[in-house]
């Protein structure tokens, strides 16, 4: 679902320094211009579509189905990052958290967040369990893997579900998700042809500040004819929401980055054609939910 500007398929050992479309690119020179080459953009946008149809679909239509949906995605993101885990010679265990993430996202849709906390909780417990009865690997790296994929992804993740409970539930998660993909694609528009200054090189060389300043306005814009549009709320509180949604969005992004890069990968897998694998999706998304959630709550009251 995530709208990651241009996410590159194809393993490697390494990744390497590329320029982003998103963001811009690098030259020699230190300066970033926009890449001549980089995702396949038919397949990338077949692909967008089908999701974001798919989204809207299990939204309207029934609330349960975008439950499965969101189970079905986070049980596919944990797979993948464990077997990019795992490609490091760290032992998690790939059936309780697989199983038990999509068990999570259930109990917060059933009971809420106070549910969320407590089955992410015992899926930490039980991974750990799990890791420490595993032989022949590091257990202690285990062990701290397993905790790490529980809360990156089951937790974060159900925070999108405690969205959608509310009757006016489905505009909550409509706006949450158009805007953080206005925040990718801001960030990709403006970056290819603006885009000459690095934000984090060392992390993501392909992000530029002329791309994160069109996310910026993108939100902006998206999030502040939301709220009151859709939502009944202020124009103000939409913007406030849609600054938040650049932080996060932008940090989620160079986190999933960061762990590629200490795992010597350029995506998390290849299911999606054009986008990458599923983490690839929605590492914005996640690292989003929470703060939009409480911003939802705090800003727009639960109808009675």
């Amino acid at each position: 679902m995530d709208a990651d500007p241009q996410p590159i398929v194809g393993p490697v050992s390494e990744p390497e320094p590329e320029p982003e479309s998103g963001s811009g690119s690098g030259s020699g020179s230190g300066a970033i211009r926009a890449p001549k080459a980089g995702r396949d953009l038919r397949a990338a946008v077949l692909i967008g579509v089908l999701l974001g149809g798919a989204v809207a679909t299990s939204l309207f239509i029934v609330k349960a189905a975008f439950v499965v949906f969101t189970v079905m995605l986070m049980m596919a993101a944990v797979r993948e990052l464990n077997r990019a885990l795992r490609g490091r010679a760290v032992a998690v265990p790939e059936i309780p958290l697989v199983t038990g993430s999509g068990a999570v996202v259930v109990a917060a849709y059933l009971g809420g967040a106070e549910k969320l906390v407590i089955a992410t909780l015992l899926l930490a417990v039980a991974a750990v369990v799990w890791a420490g009865l595993t032989d022949g690997l590091d257990v202690l790296a285990g062990i701290a893997a397993s905790v790490f994929v529980a809360c990156y992804v089951a937790l974060l993740g159900g925070f999108a579900v405690l969205m959608v409970i509310p009757a006016d539930g489905p505009r909550r998660v409509a706006a949450f998700v158009a805007t953080v993909v206005c925040s990718d694609t801001g960030g990709y528009a403006v970056g290819v042809f603006l885009g000459k200054h690095p934000m984090a090189p060392s992390v993501s060389p392909k992000k530029s500040w002329e791309g994160f300043a069109g996310s910026v306005t993108a939100c902006a814009l998206c999030a502040g004819l939301l709220f009151p549009l859709t939502l009944h709320g202020e124009w103000w509180q939409g913007v406030l929401f849609g600054l938040a949604v650049v932080v996060t969005s932008t940090v989620g992004d160079l986190s999933e980055s960061l762990i590629k890069r200490d795992l010597g990968l350029k995506d998390m897998g290849h299911a999606l054609p054009g986008h990458g694998g599923v983490m690839d999706r929605v590492d914005s998304l996640l690292m989003t939910a929470p703060v939009a959630w409480a911003l939802l709550t705090i800003f727009i009251p639960w109808p009675t």
